[in-house]
């Protein structure tokens, strides 16, 4: 485990008991994110589920165009000898995604693996199958396939749900512009992916250049984390609306008269050069001491490389400051009700946490916002810093995608625009921003943070 560079303020006594205490907190983490016994032939290559108990209840789900689709996918696998994952990528997933792999229970009834390939390859040609031997045959499939594949159930904000077959390969763009396909809405810069953890009240929406199978082998076996397709405004507020992140000093009433060409003029000059500028940010948050429902006021400042801030009995200065965090192995998560659940000082918390800790632990960072707009300035900002020009070529993409399918809905809108009585488009207001999510790591506490 590599822990990030931490500037030292004072000389430590006694490294040695630091470094065992250390070592034991690695060891929980990894006592709490196994379960007790883990079959070493599903730690490479294997198959497993989200949302579901039963992997016969996962396929049952699938709609029949997707169920072939899998079908079809898996037997071409299974035919190649080199379909296994390089080494690297077998060995860099969390410990977690092994746990989850799903396994068939003890007697559990199989077709037998080459004559049933061989005879169900002639029922193909001959007669239409049915669901049921469809999906027997790829519960045989699945069990040779060398590309991890999950079946995820993404619940709608409606309360209904859609069940996908996604392989590690496939990016969050390309599950959205499944999902596009499936719920037939528009194709808003707007809609994301979202995981919920109950466990920790947060929520985090993943961003669309990551790989949704890597996100989701964090969690633990027996995880109640749900997956929500839902629309957030502030996805990419930061590009739409600069301004905000980049002039956050000035006021919201000037704020407000900033035309179509400052905003990008402003894109251009902190993403189209050589080199990121991240907006600086600074003011007082509320951290939450470890292990207690404590919350001290510190002045904190974000920069390319982390948050900092000065410690007690310092001054705001540059050399005073001490890092916090860095962002190459932590996420940020949004979180809710803390004011009831921490006694935090208001509900606009948000927490720092790597990806593989699913559980509360000294490792995890809260800090508390005074209002919602700072929530939205730091969160967001935070995921400049973070991911860079990176988030920059997402939005582009997801621009390029809903015009893609504008002049389908724009003939929509002219149609509704000759009734009397259409509402008018609804605008994405920074009063309105709910809650957001975004970046990721977790350093021991920061010296002289939890003192008087």
């Amino acid at each position: 485990m590599i822990l990030p560079c931490v500037k030292e303020t004072e000389k430590m006594d006694d490294i040695d008991a630091m470094f065992s205490d250390l070592l034991g907190e690695i060891d929980h983490l990894s006592q709490s994110l196994l379960p007790a016994e883990v079959d070493p032939d599903s730690q490479t290559d294997s198959s497993f589920s989200i949302g579901f108990t039963d992997l016969n209840e996962s396929l049952n789900e699938l709609e029949d165009h997707d169920l072939d689709a899998l079908v079809a996918d898996l037997g071409s696998k299974s035919t190649t000898s080199n379909g296994r994952l390089p080494a690297d990528q077998q060995t860099s997933s969390c410990a977690a995604a092994s746990a989850m792999a799903w396994e068939p229970e003890p007697g559990a009834a199989f077709p037998p693996p080459s004559n049933f390939a061989e005879s169900s390859e002639g029922l193909c040609m001959s007669e239409p199958w049915t669901k049921a031997e469809k999906i027997k045959l790829a519960l045989e499939k699945l069990k040779e396939a060398k590309v991890r594949k999950l079946i995820v159930k993404v619940l709608m904000s409606d309360g209904s749900s859609k069940t996908l077959m996604v392989d590690e390969r496939q990016t969050v763009r390309e599950v959205l512009d499944k999902l596009f396909e499936k719920t037939h809405c528009d194709c808003s810069i707007d809609w994301s992916l979202c995981e919920t953890n109950p466990e920790l009240q947060i929520e985090r929406g993943f961003e669309d250049h990551e790989h949704l199978v890597e996100r989701l082998s964090a969690w633990t076996r027996l995880s109640e984390n749900k997956i929500y397709f839902v629309s957030r405004p502030q996805k990419y507020l930061m590009f739409t609306d600069p301004q905000v992140f980049y002039m956050w000093k000035k006021k919201k009433a000037c704020l407000s008269g900033i035309n179509e060409q400052a905003k990008q003029l402003l894109l251009k000059e902190h993403f189209g050069g050589s080199a990121l500028i991240v907006p600086d940010l600074e003011g007082m948050l509320y951290l939450k001491e470890d292990g207690k429902k404590l919350w001290k006021p510190f002045y904190f400042m974000l920069r390319a490389s982390g948050i900092y801030y000065a410690p007690k009995g310092k001054t705001k200065a540059i050399s005073d400051l001490v890092c916090f965090v860095r962002f190459e192995k932590v996420n940020i998560h949004t979180t809710n009700n803390y004011k009831q659940k921490y006694r935090a000082p208001t509900n606009f918390c948000f927490m720092l946490k790597h990806p593989c800790i699913q559980k509360e632990s000294h490792y995890v960072k809260f800090l508390c916002c005074d209002d919602e707009h700072t929530l939205l300035l730091w969160v967001n900002s935070i995921r400049i810093a973070k991911y860079g020009t990176v988030l920059y070529k997402n939005y582009q993409a997801a621009m390029k995608r809903a015009s893609s399918s504008q002049p389908l809905h724009s003939v929509a809108h002219k149609d509704n625009s000759s009734q009397p009585d259409a509402a008018p488009p609804k605008t994405t207001n920074i009063e309105d921003y709910p809650h957001e999510p975004p970046p990721d790591f977790i350093p021991p506490p920061p010296l002289g943070l939890t003192h008087d």
